[in-house]
C-alpha cells in the first residue's frame, strides 16, 4: 500500500487517536502531521511492515510524549481548569458530547503514559501486548499504568460524589 492510500484510509483514526491521548484537537493535528511528514520520507522501510499503522500509532505516542509538546499540554490543562473556575458549566442537552468533554477533562489530569496507555486499552481497544509496542515498554508495566490510571479516576470520581452529595 502506497503512502498517500494509508493516509486516506488512516487519516482519521490516527487523529481521532492523538486527539483521544493530547485531549486537544490542535495539539493532535500538529503531531499528526509532524509524524506523517516523518513517515513520508521512510514509507519505503515502514509500508513494508508487518503493522505500519501501529508503528505510526507508536510514533505518534512518542510524539506527545515528547518534550516538545509537554509545555503546550501542560498549558491547555491549566486553561481548562482555569476557565471551568471562572465560568461553571451549564446545562447542555447534548448529553453524549457532555459526557465525552467531561470524560476528557478527566482524563486530561492523568499523567502523559497513564493517559496513553488507558486511551489504547478502552479508546483503541488494544491489547497488553499491542499497547506495550506502542509504548515501548514491558506488559507488566502497561497494567501498572492502567491500574494507577483507574485508581486516580476512580478516586477523583469519589471526591467529586462526595463533594456533590451523591451516593453509589
Amino acid at each position: 500500500m502506497g503512502f498517500d492510500q494509508f493516509v486516506a484510509e488512516r487519516l482519521d483514526r490516527l487523529l481521532r487517536y492523538a486527539t483521544a491521548i493530547a485531549c486537544d484537537k490542535h495539539l493532535a493535528q500538529d503531531i499528526v502531521q509532524n509524524v506523517l511528514m516523518r513517515a513520508q520520507s521512510k514509507w519505503d522501510r515502514i509500508g513494508a511492515m508487518d503493522a505500519p499503522y501501529l508503528y505510526l500509532k507508536r510514533m505518534v505516542t512518542n510524539d506527545y510524549l515528547s518534550w516538545r509538546h509537554r509545555r503546550a499540554a501542560r498549558e491547555i490543562a491549566v486553561e481548562r481548569s482555569e476557565l471551568a473556575r471562572h465560568a461553571p458549566s451549564t446545562a447542555d442537552p447534548a448529553d453524549a458530547h457532555a459526557e465525552r468533554e467531561a470524560m476528557r477533562a478527566r482524563i486530561a489530569v492523568l499523567p502523559r503514559k497513564q493517559r496513553a496507555a488507558l486511551v489504547l486499552r478502552f479508546y483503541e481497544d488494544c491489547s497488553d501486548a499491542e499497547i506495550a509496542q506502542v509504548l515501548g515498554c514491558a506488559e507488566s508495566t502497561v497494567r501498572s499504568q492502567l491500574s494507577r490510571a483507574l485508581q486516580t479516576l476512580r478516586s477523583h470520581e469519589l471526591a467529586r460524589s462526595a463533594t456533590l452529595g451523591v451516593h453509589s
